[in-house]
């Protein structure tokens, strides 16, 4: 067959992924503005099925005993699959994104080049089981069809060989042997009785541990094989925050007659850590790792809008995880690859995953909030053939921390059934909960212990220190205060001229670049009332930014520093998923950091809200409190405490000393003197070690004597409003300072270069909100992925940035800061010269140290 005139595409992709690598769309174009729609136009091409084809050889002959395997890892939304023009599986079975199956394609083959057909059907989300978007973004054209994840083919011998699955009876790290269980699946392919002999190994470094069982296995009989090994000083898996992850390897091979090898299992690594939970008094669920409680703080994943996987993408998004304190992901129905799970290992980041809202996968007769189509008999398999696959794929993992079998709402008794039999049928070793809610649960695993009550958009910091709803109490498996706009930078990439303007002149207008047109998150008119109310309207677009900022900072901090202080109050807070962690394409909402990956407010807000050692303000109870998610790290502590206002006169100042106790959090002092505050003061709070002295965390807010007033008894599903705004409108009459500012290259760290930063300002005019941003200056881009050690500074600055230049470019600093949103610029060229900014009279800025900036590449 001529196939010179299809599209080539690499191995995983939906069809939009494909057409994009082929040039039919622009890619670097698709997203501005709303090219997505225009550009594309008629969809008719996506309402028919598409053909992947592929050809193979497999030599000059298929010896004796020799058995070919067809291996799907789910395709979306269903496929038929033929083998040199025989069907082989048609799509009444190979159905579903997760729908993996082993096929035995033998007898189809033949000596020399061989075709394999497959043909993908159209997907609806209500009626297939897919991976839809919900109301996170528009749809894509293709809504996810197609070849996502790899198709394998296997050569095996006489008997085949699953992956290994591992358990342990670890379950604290008190330096005891710790037993481990390899559990491997013998499959005769042949009709007589076969003898034979699983046999591997466990390595880590210059460990390592022998594995061996014999079998005897009746005629396509598939038997299960247990094999244990003693280690006698265990190296224990830890979340990054708590310790190292030191992974042990798997290799493990099936042999017959004189030891030969009939099949290798894939290659897998687990680590030596126990997870439990357990519904507690309050009907919240609690978690514990290898012992100690653990507070969930974490973020919902979003996968790429068509479903292309980058891993060194996937890193850079656990990466900045990790730089803002997070320490678990929500995957929402979106199981990604393997290699997200290998990285989550090496990291250290929990993974919580589980199967999506409102559609196919959640048609049950009683939910009455989305129209996914009713479950029929046909559908059960399907369930079964998804839990089956992913847990078989996510079993070793010591990332894991659960499974949740429902999301808004639980499954019915009978798919329950069928997804708890696949979990145990695959040594699940963690939690399995029913629902990422509390509308209801199944008998069979009792409540879920997740509230979903909201917010999704705007609500102001004090929220979160009340006794409702998404305030900090229990665990909120995804609720947000709907942030994440990026910079002007990002903006510039993705939205036209005239839609930058409609941000700041037309604030109720619809956005494209937001949720679907179906949406009550199809615009900004929530938030927009609340920013002009509490910061004043907007000037120009650069001056809605800077405030836009602001909030987006002040509002995230709130909510990880809330659910942190409150982590052993009397209704303990136990976790919380910010809504959303990362979008999957440039977008106006929902992301702590851009599709472009440039951190903004929301970032940083979380970044100091998420500090593992840290002094928070309870806005409600206007107290200072002492945080510690740490398990080793305690003692003397000082924390100060200062209220000035904006002119830099001392309304309150206290200095304090605490004992800091592991992986707890307690009240230090009132700040009562809040009161006072005629407009608008700052608050400084600064966490010392009190042996050393080293300056642990740092912590600036500007307040006002009057919170933001919320109307609790008016909630609606997705926001409280709010009756009364904070009044933050004197912020932009701050006088202006001289502030001075220098880089100096520093020596490479980790492979990383470094840039430090350094700004003083001699004033004692308070602060406000300065950003640094690094530009590289061939390009005039944003370097991204960058880490700063902070940025969007009030009243100190300290900011260490990660990232990579490319050879021959210098590197500039660009900043603006509120009340003058000019930018201003400093380089350092390629002989390290370091040259000025120009007219820094302009910034708002105080006390000001230095700042490490280290650069890394995508």
């Amino acid at each position: 067959m001529d196939d010179s005139s299809w599209y080539q595409v690499g191995a995983r992709a939906t069809v939009m992924a494909g057409l994009l690598e082929n040039g039919v769309f622009d890619d670097s174009t698709l997203f501005y503005s709303n090219n997505m729609e225009t550009k594309i136009g008629d969809t008719a091409m996506f309402e028919a099925p598409w053909l992947y084809r592929h050809e193979l050889s497999i030599g000059n002959k298929i010896g004796a005993g020799e058995h070919y395997f067809l291996r799907t890892h789910g395709i979306t939304s269903k496929a038929d699959i033929y083998v040199n023009g025989v069907l082989v599986a048609p799509s009444s079975v190979q159905q579903g994104s997760y729908g993996g199956h082993t096929y035995d394609i033998t007898k189809y083959l033949r000596v020399g080049s061989n075709a394999l057909l497959i043909q993908a059907y159209p997907t609806n989300y209500l009626r297939d089981f897919a991976q839809g978007f919900v109301d996170w973004n528009p749809y894509p054209a293709d809504n996810g069809t197609g070849l996502w994840r790899d198709v394998m083919i296997a050569k095996t011998g006489p008997v085949s060989i699953s992956s290994p699955r591992v358990l342990t009876n670890f379950q604290k790290p008190d330096g005891k042997p710790v037993t481990v269980n390899v559990i491997v699946d013998v499959t005769n392919n042949e009709n007589e009785t076969i003898n034979g002999t699983v046999q591997g190994t466990i390595q880590s470094g210059t460990e390592s541990y022998a594995l061996s069982q014999r079998f005897s296995i009746q005629p396509h009989e598939t038997k299960t094989i247990p094999m244990n090994v003693r280690i006698e000083k265990p190296k224990v898996w830890w979340p990054a925050q708590w310790g190292s992850q030191p992974l042990y390897t798997v290799n493990v091979n099936a042999t017959v007659g004189k030891g030969q090898i009939s099949d290798v299992a894939l290659q897998r690594r687990f680590g030596i850590r126990q997870v439990t939970s357990q519904v507690n008094s309050h009907n919240d669920t609690a978690f514990t790792v290898n012992g100690s409680p653990f507070l969930v703080l974490g973020g919902g994943y979003s996968p790429d809008i068509f479903l292309r996987f980058d891993v060194n993408r996937v890193r850079n998004i656990f990466q900045y995880m990790l730089d803002i304190g997070l320490n678990t992901v929500r995957l929402e129905g979106k199981q990604e690859h393997p290699e997200l799970y290998d990285l989550a290992d090496e990291m250290g980041l929990m993974v919580i995953a589980g199967w999506e809202c409102c559609d196919k996968w959640e048609g049950w007769d009683y939910n009455d909030e989305a129209n996914g189509e009713k479950w029929t008999e046909k559908d059960y398999p399907i369930a079964n053939a998804s839990m089956l696959h992913e847990a078989a794929m996510m079993q070793t993992h010591p990332a894991m921390l659960a499974f949740f079998i429902g999301s808004d709402f639980w499954p019915n008794d009978r798919a329950t059934k069928i997804y708890l039999d696949a979990l145990h049928r695959m040594d699940w070793p963690v939690p399995i909960i029913a629902s990422a809610s509390k509308r209801g649960y199944p008998k069979a695993l009792g409540p879920s212990g997740m509230k979903m009550d909201g917010p999704y958009d705007w609500v102001p910091p004090n929220y979160f220190y009340g006794d409702q709803l998404g305030a900090a109490f229990g665990f909120g498996s995804e609720e947000g205060t709907g942030v994440g706009t990026p910079e002007l930078t990002s903006l510039k990439k993705f939205l036209s001229p005239e839609e930058l303007d409609s941000l700041w002149k037309n604030p109720d207008q619809n956005q494209y670049h937001m949720s679907r047109y179906d949406s009550s998150f199809y615009n900004r008119a929530l938030y927009n009332k609340a920013l002009f109310a509490r910061y004043g309207a907007p000037v120009s677009l650069e001056d809605y930014l800077l405030k836009v900022q602001m909030m987006d900072y002040e509002a995230t901090r709130a909510e990880y520093e809330a659910f942190s202080a409150r982590q052993n109050a009397t209704r303990p807070a136990t976790g919380v998923i910010y809504w959303m962690l990362n979008s999957a394409w440039p977008n106006l909402h929902w992301q702590l950091f851009d599709y472009y990956l440039s951190p903004a407010g929301a970032y940083f807000g979380t970044k100091v809200g998420s500090r593992i050692e840290h002094v928070a303000y309870d806005y409600e109870e206007r107290a200072v409190y002492l945080i510690n998610r740490s398990l080793d790290k305690q003692g003397p502590r000082f924390v100060s405490v200062d209220l000035v206002d904006l002119q830099g006169k001392p309304i309150f100042s206290k200095e304090v000393t605490v004992k800091a106790t592991t992986n707890a959090s307690k009240k230090v002092i009132s700040v009562n003197a809040v009161s006072q505050i005629k407009d608008v003061a700052f608050l400084r709070l600064v966490l010392k070690d009190g042996s050393t002295g080293t300056i642990l965390s740092r912590n600036v807010y500007w307040l006002t004597a009057q919170n933001d007033v919320l109307d609790w008894k008016h909630s609606d599903w997705y926001y409280t409003p709010v009756t009364k705004y904070a009044n933050y409108k004197a912020l932009t009459s701050i006088p202006t300072v001289n502030v001075t500012a220098s880089l100096k290259p520093l020596p490479a760290r980790d492979g990383l270069s470094q840039v430090q930063v350094v700004l003083n300002n001699p004033s004692a005019t308070p602060a406000v909100f300065m950003h640094l941003s690094v530009i590289n200056k061939g390009t005039q881009e944003e370097i991204t992925p960058v880490f700063w050690s902070d940025n969007y500074v009030a009243n100190d600055a300290r900011s260490a940035m990660n990232t990579d230049r490319d050879a021959g470019d210098a590197v500039a600093v660009n900043s603006t800061a509120l009340g003058q949103p000019q930018r201003h610029s400093q380089s350092i060229d390629d002989d390290g010269v370091i040259k000025p900014i120009q007219d820094c009279s302009h910034f708002h800025q105080t006390v000001l140290r230095s700042i490490t900036i280290t650069l890394r590449p995508l």
